[in-house]
């Protein structure tokens, strides 16, 4: 799997190659397999509210790791990623679309691939800007029963089975990420990359929270609850950098992208 310059080596390309589809990821086809992918969500229901024979648990977990399997090589070859995070249900006239596409172009412009959940909304705001960008464009997308439509700006189209095994791909080939406004899902997204990164398990990467006003609230309660009552340390209060602008986010993601502590081994 490709891995992040360290210090003394080579520095990133300056523009990431567009990978090609592959057979059978375009998203009309994924699109139409409504009723495959109805037993795929059926099946996870299961796997997570109930517990049944060994032998069917092992089966499981057996098709887990073939989806991991999958996702990695799905995914090789991306060259240095950022992940761009947020909410399904902006349309391109609201305002955060209009900055997520700015925000995607800023990437793909300065040879970062984007990654998003491949969705909607936001997710599609940050392809297309990549993709107006001539960067690569990637989607890593789940089938829900609401908000499960791959968008049409993607280069390379990933669709997962289980929730986790998408999370972990999310994370696993980016070295910097960008956080949107959005509901629960942005929210655990958000969450799970700053959980990481606190206890080690994810080098301190760049974490970008666009859209000051969205986010103040969040940051007063990170501040009056979680340090006030003693949570979190007080340290944890520059857990992201907070910008309204997209040229301020790509500043904030090479001067970190410099730093050896940054850099993926």
């Amino acid at each position: 799997m490709p891995k992040r310059a360290g210090p003394g080596e080579p520095k990133r390309s300056a523009r990431a190659k567009r990978p090609r589809n592959r057979p059978g990821e375009t998203p009309d086809f994924l699109a139409s397999r409504a009723p495959i992918v109805e037993r795929l969500r059926e099946e996870e229901r299961v796997f997570l509210g109930s517990v049944r024979h060994p032998l069917q648990e092992e089966r499981r977990v057996a098709r887990i790791t073939r989806e991991f399997m999958r996702g990695v090589r799905a995914l090789d070859g991306v060259g240095p990623a950022v992940t761009v995070f947020g909410s399904a249900r902006f349309s391109p006239r609201h305002p955060w679309y209009r900055l997520a596409v700015e925000m995607g172009k800023r990437l793909a412009a300065a040879g970062y691939t984007v990654v998003t959940g491949g969705g909607p909304g936001i997710m599609e705001a940050a392809n297309r800007g990549a993709r107006l960008a001539g960067g690569c464009s990637i989607g890593l997308n789940i089938q829900l029963p609401h908000e499960q439509k791959p968008n049409p700006y993607v280069d390379r189209f990933v669709e997962f089975r289980y929730f986790f095994v998408r999370k972990v791909m999310l994370v696993k080939y980016s070295s910097a990420f960008v956080v949107m406004p959005g509901g629960f899902g942005t929210l655990d997204e958000l969450f799970e990359v700053t959980t990481l990164i606190q206890t080690r398990k994810l080098h301190k990467f760049p974490v970008v929270l666009m859209g000051a006003r969205f986010w103040r609230r969040l940051q007063s309660f990170v501040k009056d609850a979680l340090i006030g009552e003693g949570a979190v340390p007080r340290s944890e209060l520059d857990f992201a950098f907070v910008t309204d602008s997209p040229d301020e986010a790509l500043r904030h993601i090479e001067r970190a992208q410099n730093g050896p502590a940054a850099k993926r081994s």
